[in-house]
């Protein structure tokens, strides 16, 4: 005899319900380890090559600000891309992420998903322009935040602070 749980029906969720609510669950995750990190140790830079961390942590709000751009006026390549300088403390960063993450998720919201499959020029490889859906953009922006959260959790480690855990338990929050 087997054990059955009882599973409740499910609906599925609306391709843009289903991208804000990734973009939300993986920011919330970023948040955590970001705030982790010791405040004392945002000048860590693992290898002459490497960002700082502080530097590192605002690539997060660079790309929520790409977001911003992809779902509101859209990238003009025809001038040079410039960023802004990472503020002087890790503080501010995290700050400016949280800002940015709810300015994100607000813009989200406002999108159909008609909205999300139009085309919008973007970079499509090396040295190459082309067009392509809003959603693949946001897509691949929210696993890039992914990547550079990985990125980030060793220099945590590096740092002395405690990863938290992000899909299961880590060393320092074992799932119990």
């Amino acid at each position: 005899m087997s054990a059955t749980t009882p599973t409740a029906t499910r609906t599925v969720p609306s391709f843009r319900q289903h991208l804000l609510d990734t973009v939300e669950r993986e920011g919330v995750k970023t948040m955590r380890v970001l705030r982790a990190y010791p405040s004392d140790q945002w000048e860590l830079r693992p290898h002459a090559k490497s960002k700082t961390a502080r530097e590192l942590a605002f690539a997060f709000v660079m790309e929520q600000k790409a977001m911003q751009t992809i779902m509101t006026t859209g990238f003009d390549f025809s001038k040079p891309l410039s960023w802004p300088a990472a503020p002087d403390s890790g503080d501010a960063v995290v700050a400016a992420l949280e800002e940015a993450q709810a300015k994100t998720a607000g813009l989200l919201r406002g999108l159909s998903d008609e909205d999300l499959a139009k085309g919008t020029p973007f970079m499509a490889g090396p040295g190459r322009i082309g067009e392509l859906p809003v959603y693949e953009i946001l897509w691949s922006m929210t696993f890039d935040q992914i990547h550079h959260r990985g990125q980030f959790s060793i220099y945590l480690r590096m740092a002395g602070g405690k990863v938290p855990s992000i899909y299961g338990p880590s060393a320092d929050e074992p799932w119990r």
